[in-house]
């Protein structure tokens, strides 16, 4: 049988595409070859475990299957021009939800339903909160590919313990732990406002723990007054709130996420509390080591809102990446056979532990235990296992023109430049 064949596109959209059309990366299309494509983001450590799951299918089956990975910038536009053409992949990586949404209203995706009917081990291996994100319209798109990244609260133990705080488990308890944590001149919050990603945090959760996750649905599918709901003109009000009682300082436009700064502030004591995505406790690793190996670094899930419409257990953030197969490739039998007998497999998730991942796969609570950093695995695992709902971080979700302007007049509003109103009438125009 033929081995794992790796091909790597790297450069501008223009020289990839060209590439692809000259050479159609070793076949003739979508499954009009005897090779199946399999594309993916540019990403070592996860792509060598992909790699083993190829070299497995390929031992045995007929079709054999090759990996092409790509840069992550424009891959969506690589993606969105390859499909529908005769150099697309057979199966393709995506964030599901509604990046996944729009190939499936060209019908561009097959339908992955009756193939989790027919395999319920396999379906109910995966935790139903992150597979329910690749469910549209009442039909299943998708399977998890990698692990679970939700935006979870993280605090200093330290800074906490000395102003006699415990984590807010409430908002009322956020406001009091505001108020103690200025009298001791520590800023409350870590918010990196120079980028808009960021207070999108604050905003979706609120939305969520105000309105519940339908709120957010309706904007997805685009409804009418979606953007002005009440949930959202509350949420937007309490982001402001937060703003001017000072919780997040009065510098946050100039602190940046990318360059580390927000997180030292957190590890250093100058504040107190960071609400930001599972991936920071890397950043922690790489840039405070000590902070993590003393126990000083904290982490729970976003306060409730009294009188919320939202369940308390209910998370947002980005729920896995997916691997979905196209409609149009002749080897749909052998790309389900790949994800069936890959994405679930002991060896597979093993792989994905052993280099810091938490897989949203049901029953690794041991696997997890002896991890490293077993304590936030297991935190992490827990939560999304808890979670009624995943919302999808609302620029993934979002086409990119909405996101784009979402991400905008909300940092407008966390500058009190915009008001709620003002702002939900903005976005009713990206509809």
């Amino acid at each position: 049988m033929s081995r794992t064949h790796r091909i790597r596109v790297i450069g501008s959209t223009s020289l990839a595409l060209s590439l692809l059309l000259a050479t159609g990366c070793g076949t003739s299309g979508p499954g009009g070859g005897d090779t199946m494509q399999v594309w993916a983001l540019e990403d070592a450590l996860v792509n060598e475990i992909v790699e083993r799951g190829i070299e497995t299918h390929n031992d045995a089956h007929e079709v054999p299957a090759e990996l092409v990975t790509f840069v992550n910038d424009a891959y969506k536009q690589r993606l969105q021009v390859a499909l529908g053409s005769p150099n697309a992949p057979d199966v393709f990586f995506n964030w599901g939800g509604g990046n996944l949404s729009q190939y499936t209203q060209q019908d561009q995706v097959l339908d992955l339903t009756q193939t989790l009917e027919d395999n319920p081990e396999f379906r109910d291996s995966f935790l139903p909160s992150v597979l329910d994100v690749a469910e549209i319209d009442g039909s299943y798109y998708g399977v998890p590919l990698l692990g679970v990244q939700p935006v979870v609260m993280y605090y200093n133990k330290p800074v906490l313990a000395e102003a006699g705080l415990e984590p807010p488990e409430t908002f009322e308890d956020l406001y009091e732990a505001i108020d103690v944590l200025q009298e001791d001149g520590v800023t409350p919050i870590v918010l990196p406002g120079a980028q808009g990603w960021t207070q999108l945090m604050w905003f979706s959760y609120l939305v969520d723990r105000v309105g519940g996750p339908d709120v957010f649905q309706a904007i997805v599918d685009g409804e009418e007054g979606s953007w002005e709901d009440p949930a959202v003109l509350e949420a937007l009000e309490l982001c402001q709130d937060l703003v001017d009682r000072g919780a997040f300082g009065n510098n946050f436009t100039s602190v940046d996420y990318d360059n580390g700064s927000a997180s030292a502030l957190l590890a250093n004591g100058d504040s107190a509390m960071f609400l930001m995505g599972s991936w920071e406790i890397s950043r922690q690793l790489e840039d405070s080591p000590q902070f993590v190996e003393n126990d000083e670094l904290g982490f729970t899930s976003f306060p409730v809102v009294e009188g919320g419409a939202g369940e308390p257990n209910a998370i947002v953030g980005n729920p896995s990446n997916y691997f979905s197969v196209n409609s149009d490739s002749q080897h749909t039998d052998a790309a389900i056979d790949f994800l069936v007998e890959t994405l679930a497999s002991d060896e597979y998730v093993s792989d994905l532990i052993d280099v810091g991942q938490v897989p949203p796969i049901e029953g690794i609570e041991d696997q997890l235990q002896e991890s490293d950093h077993a304590e936030f695995a297991t935190f992490t695992h827990g939560l999304v296992s808890d979670a009624p709902t995943f919302t999808q971080s609302w620029d993934q979700a979002l086409d990119p023109a909405a996101a784009e302007a979402m991400l905008t007049n909300l940092q407008l509003v966390f500058l009190g430049d915009l008001t709620p109103e003002e702002f939900g009438a903005a976005m009713e125009q990206t509809r």
